[in-house]
């Protein structure tokens, strides 16, 4: 199992463009999208009952095992943004008015990573493969929606986010990811704003409108 990207890249290119790396052993991408698939059914499991209340670290286990989550477009009808690539080889990225630029990714056959009953854990070994010089100690725990409406009232799945931090003349960075070791699924999103106060309103936007599509079955 392999990702097309090291984390040091993103952040690292970040700074201009991000630099693509195609990896043929990478997972295969799961296609965003705005609306949730036609749902299958999972004997004995109540998907809708899982998508209507928050998902915390410790509740990843009430997901269906091997169906993944997705992610919304739902950034590109917040003020301000607009897609500049739409699922490029798994890939979403959303450019701001203010030179904000976010890149989104859903990826499967996250299998060898998780850790059996623990998304923090689990995360935390996904961030260590993406690049092993980020320590534990550097995550921090943040929200993301967890379905509904980007305009209404709705849950939230936990996530960790790593700042990258900024220097002068630099770009601020974060990188927000879960990977949902039931599902053998992960999402993931980098951040790249001309300064902090920009990258703290992209966040904000990020938390309210990139939905985490659970899955419907």
């Amino acid at each position: 199992m392999a990702w097309p990207l090291t984390l040091a890249l993103v952040l690292a290119g970040a700074a201009g463009c991000s630099v693509g790396v195609p990896d043929p052993a990478a997972p295969r991408a799961v296609q965003t999208t705005p609306a949730l698939a036609t749902p299958t059914i999972t004997p004995g499991h109540d998907a809708a009952a899982v998508a209507a209340k928050d998902l915390p670290f410790t509740a990843g286990d009430s997901l269906a095992a091997g169906v993944p989550v997705g992610l919304s477009d739902g950034l590109r009808e917040a003020p301000g943004w607009k897609a500049v690539k739409e699922d490029v080889a798994g890939e979403s990225r959303y450019l701001k008015a203010d030179g904000c630029v976010a890149s989104a990714r859903v990826s499967v056959n996250q299998e060898p990573l998780a850790v059996t009953g623990d998304d923090k854990a689990s995360t935390v070994e996904l961030f260590k493969y993406l690049d092993p010089t980020v320590l534990p100690g550097y995550l921090k725990t943040d929200t993301m929606r967890w379905g509904g409406e980007s305009d209404k009232p709705g849950p939230r799945t936990e996530v960790l986010v790593y700042e990258g931090g900024s220097a002068p003349g630099g770009k601020s960075t974060a990188v927000l990811a879960r990977l949902f070791g039931k599902a053998g699924s992960s999402v993931y999103v980098s951040l790249s704003c001309p300064d902090p106060a920009a990258l703290t309103a992209a966040r904000a936007d990020v938390a309210e409108r990139l939905l985490v599509v659970p899955p419907t079955n």
